[in-house]
């Protein structure tokens, strides 16, 4: 039996799956996705038997079409500091998770939906995608990192282009920047994801995560510290292989 409310939880081989599960509002992130997010990350992250996490949107009209605003922007304020704060938590608490981990997105990727997938190392797209950050338009500005993680991918000029006029952009034009992967038909989404997740916990577990770390923690490095640290999980595996 699933214990999630808004989401679906299922460890295969070696490859958790995690399904944002409110099809009914287009997967909207509330704060019980938000709980459930933390609960589920914290089981994989002590869970040494999955090498790979894949991220996927339950229902055909959307991966996550952004936060549901009916709660994030009428709460009272004692509720409202502690959302922040467990926002904050969450989102740094993604970045950490050791494991490598891939979005497989559809449809509506809006707001926190492209700041969850930005949230996993690869992503890859149906070619109907839709990307966006709205929050502008709402008198906001994105809480859950697309300010730090969009211009990350996808460099300084196009992440002010579509934080500043909310203008969406298609599938085909988020491969071109850089955003995602592939782009695929509907129909290899889910295959294609699998294999690749497959493909990855078929490598050595340490490796892979080791590889992760020298790339995301290297990126805010200068180049020569950078060499170093992977100098030093070099060796560290070496150590640990011998």
């Amino acid at each position: 039996m699933n214990a999630f409310e808004t989401l679906i939880y299922e460890k295969i081989d070696l490859v958790a799956y995690v399904t944002l599960n409110r099809p009914k509002v287009l997967n909207i992130h509330n704060t019980a996705m938000r709980d459930d997010l933390y609960e589920v990350l914290s089981a994989i992250q002590d869970d040494d038997e999955v090498r790979v996490i894949l991220f996927k949107g339950a229902g055909e009209k959307a991966f996550c079409a952004g936060a549901d605003l009916t709660e994030f922007l009428t709460a009272p304020p004692p509720v409202t500091a502690r959302e922040v704060r467990f926002d904050a938590d969450l989102w740094g608490f993604f970045l950490s998770i050791p494991q490598p981990l891939i979005a497989a997105v559809h449809g509506y990727v809006l707001g926190s939906g492209i700041e969850i997938a930005l949230c996993c190392d690869l992503i890859i797209a149906t070619e109907d995608a839709q990307f966006g950050l709205p929050e502008v338009g709402l008198g906001i500005i994105p809480a859950a990192g697309g300010t730090q993680t969009v211009p990350r991918a996808v460099g300084i000029s196009k992440a002010m282009e579509m934080l500043l006029t909310n203008r969406w952009i298609s599938a085909s034009e988020a491969h071109q920047i850089g955003l995602v992967n592939r782009v695929l038909s509907r129909d290899r989404l889910l295959p294609t994801a699998k294999e690749m997740a497959n493909q990855i916990a078929a490598h050595d577990p340490l490796v892979m995560r080791s590889t992760k770390q020298a790339i995301l923690r290297g990126l805010d490095l200068p180049i020569s510290e950078g060499l170093e640290l992977e100098k030093r999980l070099a060796l560290r595996l070496e150590t640990n292989m011998g």
